[in-house]
């Protein structure tokens, strides 16, 4: 019996399509799983993790705004039955939304930041805890327009590639 390919070895092989559903799940972002996909074959997971990260560079407003249409907002669970809706669900589970005044302070931070910014808030959720997103969103509502949109960007580069390394963690 021959033993089962590690998930690069499984990418580097797989057809385009396949290749493609393994990734574009990490982003809603079609054009970077694209671009992720067509450079294949990578001899190792740091170098596909590297090469990504540098397709990431390059986003801006409208890549930000097409990864946006997937997000649901922090503390809230996400819709769908997709891929991208179940890891944004895995990344918010440290969110205590039992906590009735944590869950009514997010809320009321979301409709501010999205009435400000015109787009819901994103955050890196794995690794903190509901009261350090909170801390996160009311500090970000100080900032300008222009820096948000860095800081949402950085944001959505940090959960791109956590992502990715999950998809590829063996």
């Amino acid at each position: 019996m021959l033993a089962a390919m590690n998930p690069l070895a499984e990418f580097n092989h797989a057809t385009e399509s396949e290749a493609l559903n393994l990734v574009a799940p990490c982003v809603a972002i079609p054009a970077w799983a694209e671009n992720l996909v067509a450079a294949r074959p990578y001899s190792t997971v740091d170098v596909l993790q590297h090469y990504a990260s540098q397709l990431t560079l390059d986003w801006g407003r409208n890549e930000l705004s097409q990864a946006l249409s997937a997000h649901p907002r922090i503390g809230e669970k996400a819709q769908g039955i997709g891929k991208e809706a179940a890891l944004s669900q895995g990344e918010q589970s440290a969110v205590d939304m039992q906590n009735s005044t944590l869950a009514l302070a997010l809320a009321q931070g979301n409709a501010q930041y999205e009435a400000q910014f015109g787009r819901v808030f994103l955050i890196r959720a794995k690794g903190r805890s509901g009261e350090d997103i909170l801390g996160e969103l009311k500090r970000r509502l100080n900032n300008s327009h222009a820096e948000e949109e860095l800081e949402a960007l950085e944001q959505l580069r940090q959960i791109t590639l956590l992502r990715l390394e999950g998809v590829f963690a063996s």
